[in-house]
């Protein structure tokens, strides 16, 4: 990944740490609610990134080993601002669930038999259903939006296999790279 040679936004950095801090701490359901929230505030408002590069970065982040969110917050941090941006960003991710499981360890027995927690957490699954299907909607939708016949039968391709095949999502991921490849190698062909 390449980082442009303009410099940082002004307040990218603590933007990034605060940014990340605040989305980390207050989000349940995983790597994508992360990255979903991380649109909204690194592209929408801020508008540091494309919705374009949030993509690349989403699918990079989801095919590395590792947390998606700790992924994807490392190449928005560089991307944004270079080494510290990615410091910045990587802290912010990980502080808040590292407090909260460090709190939680020390009364995982209270914790872990508490009734009250146990509703809540399953009341939080709904909400991260809605989550994810927002994902699926905002980015799903981008593909289709682009009008490119071979973004959109890769993404139904990879629902279909998904689903329908129950082919390994990894295995997809390996597909959907080589489709990527291809169409980079048959668009630069054309150029020459």
């Amino acid at each position: 990944m390449r980082r442009d040679s303009k410099r940082a936004p002004k307040g990218a950095v603590a933007g990034l740490f605060g940014g990340m801090l605040a989305i980390s701490a207050c989000t349940f359901g995983g790597g994508f609610v992360i990255v979903t929230l991380m649109k909204r505030r690194f592209v929408d408002e801020r508008g540091w990134l494309s919705e374009r590069e949030m993509l690349d970065y989403t699918a990079l982040a989801q095919a590395t080993p590792g947390s998606i969110a700790i992924n994807a917050a490392i190449l928005t941090g560089w991307r944004v601002a270079g080494l510290p941006g990615m410091l910045a960003a990587l802290l912010g991710t990980v502080i808040p669930p590292v407090a909260a499981l460090s709190l939680i360890s020390l009364v995982y027995e209270a914790f872990a038999a508490n009734a009250l927690v146990r509703m809540a957490m399953r009341g939080m699954q709904a909400g991260v259903a809605a989550v994810l299907l927002g994902v699926v909607c905002d980015l799903g939708g981008d593909v289709i939006r682009s009008r490119s016949a071979p973004r959109v039968a890769v993404m139904l391709a990879a629902f279909a296999a998904s689903e329908f095949f129950h082919i390994h999502v990894a295995l997809i991921i390996v597909g959907a790279a080589l489709a990527g490849a291809l169409s980079i190698a048959v668009q630069r062909r054309r150029k020459a």
